[in-house]
């Protein structure tokens, strides 16, 4: 069993070796699908979908 050494006194290769085991993935989470829509953005798709829809 290992010594538990605190992550202050660890090494320094010991603590980026942790901290890239602790930011391995994301998970369940996909980040691509939080980022909110700009409201300030212009969008063409929804102007030709109302005339698409006339027609």
């Amino acid at each position: 069993m290992e010594k538990f050494v605190p992550y202050e006194k660890m090494s320094k290769k010991a603590q980026r070796e942790l901290n890239s085991k602790k930011r391995r993935d994301w998970g369940l989470c996909n980040p691509a699908t939080k980022q909110e829509e700009n409201k300030k953005a212009y969008r063409r798709h929804d102007k030709h979908r109302k005339l698409n829809l006339e027609d």
